[in-house]
């Protein structure tokens, strides 16, 4: 029995950089798309197959279908890292991250390098580090320095305060999934784990993200057309 779940749980684990990174790419093509209208048409053209569009319409940078979003490539170097490492190793991370992303790389080109320009900064809290967590909480899933080690990854590109609080609480669910499997209990769960006094790893914004998560809470039944942009603006 404990040998089954443990390969269950393994599988799961596969399963989160897997799914991760194929969702990544399907969505790459419609990436940074924040003109409703034109976000619109699009799908229009897609139904009801929207995935790995053949053309890019990102307005940002451009990657053939099929390759990784800017996302994705930092889930992948992180990955590499972790496997070369067998850790987090910040230097090494550091080192692969700028071998990917800087000069003479493809974002080194006009059209990309306006991604690269944004990232890694104490202001920046964009997705990218919610995004590519896969890989390293699928390594330390249900141990318990798991959050410190997404926190020290996460702080090599995005060394905001806020962008960890929401980072690690997004690791939480991640690692509960791993651990636990499907769970339609699963955003109590993490509400649970982040009003612990003794939570692992807490943050001075833990009460901000748990009041975020009430409020996606309180909208699971609204469609997405009623939510964004009037209740979740920057979505």
């Amino acid at each position: 029995m404990m040998a089954a779940a443990a390969a269950a749980m393994a599988d799961r684990a596969i399963g989160a950089i897997i799914g991760a990174a194929v969702a990544d790419a399907a969505a790459q093509p419609m990436h940074w798309m924040y003109n409703a209208d034109r976000l619109k048409e699009v799908l229009s053209e897609l139904e009801p197959f929207p995935e790995f569009r053949p053309e890019s319409a990102n307005p940002f940078y451009r990657r053939a279908t099929g390759e990784q979003t800017c996302y994705g490539d930092q889930a992948y170097v992180l990955l590499e890292s972790l496997s070369h490492c067998g850790d987090v190793n910040v230097e090494d991370l550091t080192r692969r991250t700028y071998r990917f992303f800087g000069p003479g790389t493809v974002y080194d080109l006009p059209l990309n390098d306006p991604y690269r320009k944004k990232g890694g900064c104490e202001v920046d809290c964009q997705m990218d580090s919610v995004t590519k967590i896969a890989p390293v909480v699928a390594m330390f899933a249900g141990r318990p320095q798991m959050l410190e080690k997404v926190e020290a990854a996460m702080r090599v590109t995005q060394n905001s305060d806020m962008c960890i609080a929401i980072t690690l609480a997004a690791a939480r669910f991640v690692e509960h999934f791993i651990l636990n499997g499907p769970d339609p209990n699963a955003l109590d769960a993490v509400l649970a784990q982040l009003n612990d006094p003794k939570r692992q790893n807490p943050q001075e914004l833990d009460k901000a993200v748990i009041a975020h998560i009430h409020q996606v809470k309180g909208n699971l039944a609204k469609q997405s057309q009623e939510l964004i942009p009037a209740v979740f603006t920057n979505t």
